[in-house]
């Protein structure tokens, strides 16, 4: 910080978690290990649509800019937690702390939207499957995909605009591993435009896809019942599983972060489901689509014998 008439901030330092100098060596292995593996993963996965002509799919489409937003995202956190675990200085500059905020928030919103375009996706599929092919057309996934990183960019540049033209004058000590919450903290500027502007635009993008996704599946619930067959049943419902599994872990996140009720311990619980949400979720989504999806796994055999 350097001082004059009033007190500019340079950079911050990112105090991260409470207990990770006691365990800093334990903690650099476990996210390491948890890093390396999403980014195989997310990047396999990307491979693997891109070379199999069976997975030549919109579903498989989605996913596959699923796996990049995913690897984008934890990208922007993971390598400075990762370096914040061996070094004294984390400190991160007042650019950086921008470009950050910007990238992730990006790539996060954009997470959002495209498991709800995944659910349209699946509705399409099996509530219509006759139009499925020229409802789900090429270029109205590419419209979906490209909505959904637009979205992203409108709201991260909203919230990093309005964030970081805040003056900065209580501290540089970010109490956390990177999040805009404590960000506002730090402010002796009013803050109420910003937390106004986080209520409204989280608030949407939540609530809008979410929307989307449930009555996507209380379609497919119903087009399930509907159908005779205990195969057809089986299938149809296998086809969602995949998705499912992923939203129901995103957003079992996101609600445990904004919903619980504020408490002395409130703090480092919101630190516990961030990092969850920014770095496990990425490496968990290629395990979940490729354990439980059949045509991944059948793609993964043909492509492991090629190799051995």
């Amino acid at each position: 910080m350097t001082q004059g008439n009033s007190t500019e901030v340079t950079e911050f330092f990112l105090l991260g978690f409470g207990i990770q100098h006691q365990f800093r060596y334990v903690l650099f292995t476990v996210f390491l290990v948890i890093y390396v593996t999403s980014m195989v993963g997310n990047i396999g996965m990307i491979l693997l649509i891109k070379t199999d002509p069976r997975l030549q799919t919109p579903m498989y489409f989605f996913l596959q800019h699923l796996a990049f937003v995913d690897i984008c995202y934890t990208s922007v956190i993971t390598p400075k937690m990762l370096q914040n675990f061996i070094v004294k200085n984390t400190s991160i500059s007042f650019r950086g702390c921008v470009v950050q905020l910007l990238v992730y928030a990006t790539f996060a919103t954009s997470d959002c939207y495209l498991l709800a375009a995944m659910a349209v996706d699946r509705y399409v599929a099996i509530c219509n499957p006759l139009h499925y092919p020229i409802v789900m057309s090429r270029r109205v996934c590419i419209q979906l995909v490209a909505g959904s990183y637009v979205l992203g960019s409108v709201n991260a540049s909203v919230h990093t605009g309005f964030t970081f033209s805040l003056s900065f004058c209580k501290s540089n000590n970010i109490n956390h591993y990177f999040d805009v919450p404590p960000i506002l903290a730090l402010s002796c500027s009013s803050i109420n435009i910003n937390v106004m502007l986080l209520v409204i635009f989280v608030g949407f993008n939540l609530m809008f896809t979410v929307l989307i996704i449930i009555f996507s599946y209380i379609c497919i619930m119903a087009a399930i019942i509907k159908t005779s067959s205990t195969t057809g049943r089986k299938k149809a419902f296998s086809t969602c599983t995949s998705h499912l599994t992923a939203v129901t872990i995103f957003y079992g996140t996101l609600a445990y972060m904004y919903l619980q009720p504020h408490s002395d311990d409130s703090q480092d619980n919101m630190k516990v489901a961030s990092m969850f949400y920014s770095i496990v979720i990425p490496m968990l989504n290629p395990l979940i689509y490729s354990l439980r999806n059949k045509e991944v796994k059948e793609a993964l055999k043909v492509m492991g014998k090629k190799f051995f």
